[in-house]
């Protein structure tokens, strides 16, 4: 992070602000920001968690307003916990939770005195129903926040949250919707995954999908990565084709790259996924992997951190995998890439996929890629990665033993995966874009203005 200032005259209930030493002259506080759909915008981004490490949020809004301010534009991120990391040039405005799901302590009591608000009190009230309160809360929080800042934003762009709180920002400023795809996709698919004796918990859990399927429509445009996900939203949101915009993501490439000059681990195989997810597909890859293990020297990383005796370590025991896998997290981009670029294939075993960053962090990297035939992945990867089915072990460890024993076929796919991420994928060209959605709202808000 650069260094920043604080800004005491913007401090809310709830809310810090951190801003740039270089970005006070220029943003919403400056003299020089001219307002309207003309030269520079002024894009608060909003996200209800922000998980640097894994997860696309945070990984999509670092890159996403790290282009937005290189093409000129101020742009300021409103997150709750666990916040992003953005670069210089990005504000962050600090929208904190009771951060109920914090790693080293998930589904906590908050201390008396940690309570400041209504919205606390809901927070709470939700998570001890067994429900996830975070894009709700989230949305007041903002809407609470922006209230306050009516003057200081062109343009709103929502990832994800989808609360209710978001209407009432709608009110204030154009919106722009962005869902990767629809958390009812991964309700039904935990939903099949889980004994019956959890799915009532589960269909709690996963309550707030039916408020994303409320306020999803009433957003113009909505920003989405794939022609998967597109259908998806429309069959399970409900919002028109029409109101859709499509954007694939990006890759940086400053950190995701070949690296010829270091050798590839010999029998090495990496996947970054949540170990715990049942769509995520790792224990298909353990597995596929146990499988393999019997007859090749090879060995697994898988970039995520699985719960202290949860489903995954029990897997791993189970197959007696202790000594061919390891789970590793917290490391950086540049890190991730290097170990990325130095292993022999790489995986996306996914039961289901919206678009699939690690595909395309992969291919970037010119590994060979592995990944199951599923939601967006074929349309992501194209012929320049070996689809296998989903949740299919035998398949899967079929192709690893086939490409284990042929470096010329890793070679030729890694190569393909490679050009065709440079072909398809850069940050640029999805922030160019994305502010073309953004000229489009805010020209639909002129004219809304214009009839009244």
């Amino acid at each position: 992070m650069p260094t920043c200032g604080r800004l005491p005259s913007t401090a809310l209930k709830g809310v810090s602000v951190e801003v740039p030493d270089d970005a006070r002259e220029h943003g919403p506080y400056g003299t020089n920001q001219p307002e309207g759909t003309e030269g520079r915008l002024r894009v608060a981004l909003l996200s209800y968690r922000s998980k640097p490490t894994c997860g696309g949020q945070g990984v999509y809004l670092r890159h996403l307003s790290r282009e937005l301010v290189a093409l000129g534009h101020y742009v300021e991120v409103f997150s709750g916990q666990p916040y992003p990391e953005l670069d210089e040039g990005v504000v962050l405005t600090k929208v904190p939770s009771l951060d109920l799901y914090r790693d080293e302590d998930p589904f906590r009591t908050p201390k008396r005195d940690e309570y400041r608000d209504w919205i606390d009190m809901l927070e709470v009230a939700t998570m001890w129903t067994a429900g996830f309160p975070e894009p709700l809360t989230f949305s007041l929080r903002a809407l609470r926040a922006l209230k306050k800042r009516r003057g200081d934003f062109d343009v709103v762009q929502d990832n994800q949250t989808l609360g209710y709180g978001v209407l009432g920002i709608q009110k204030l400023f154009p919106v722009v919707g962005t869902i990767h795809h629809p958390i009812s996709v991964d309700r039904r698919i935990e939903l099949q995954a889980a004994p019956l004796r959890k799915q009532l918990s589960m269909r709690r859990w996963y309550g707030f999908v039916r408020m994303q399927s409320i306020v999803a429509p009433r957003l113009k445009p909505i920003l989405t990565v794939s022609e998967s996900s597109l259908a998806d939203i429309h069959r399970d949101f409900n919002v028109p084709q029409s109101s859709m915009r499509l954007i694939p993501l990006g890759v940086d490439t400053r950190y995701f790259h070949p690296r010829p000059h270091l050798p590839r681990r010999k029998g090495s195989i990496v996947a970054v996924a949540s170990a715990d997810s049942p769509m995520k597909g790792v224990a298909t890859l353990l597995r596929a992997v146990a499988k393999l293990a019997t007859e090749r020297d090879v060995n697994l990383t898988v970039v995520s951190k699985p719960t202290p005796g949860g489903p995954t370590e029990k897997l791993v025991q189970e197959l007696a995998l202790g000594d061919r896998v390891r789970f590793v997290h917290g490391i950086s981009d540049d890190e991730l890439g290097e170990l990325i670029a130095t292993s022999e294939i790489s995986v996306v075993p996914s039961l289901y996929e919206g678009f699939s960053l690690p595909a395309v962090e992969h291919m970037a990297c010119a590994t060979p890629l592995v990944a199951s035939r599923t939601g967006a992945l074929p349309e992501v990867v194209g012929d320049a990665a070996i689809q296998v089915a989903p949740g299919d072990p035998e398949e899967l460890a079929s192709v690893l033993r086939r490409l284990h024993d042929s470096p010329e076929e890793r070679e030729r796919v890694g190569r393909a995966g490679y050009d065709r991420v440079m072909e398809r994928y850069t940050w640029q060209v999805v922030a160019k874009r994305t502010v073309e959605a953004y000229r489009e709202a805010i020209a639909a808000r002129k004219q809304e203005k214009g009839r009244r």
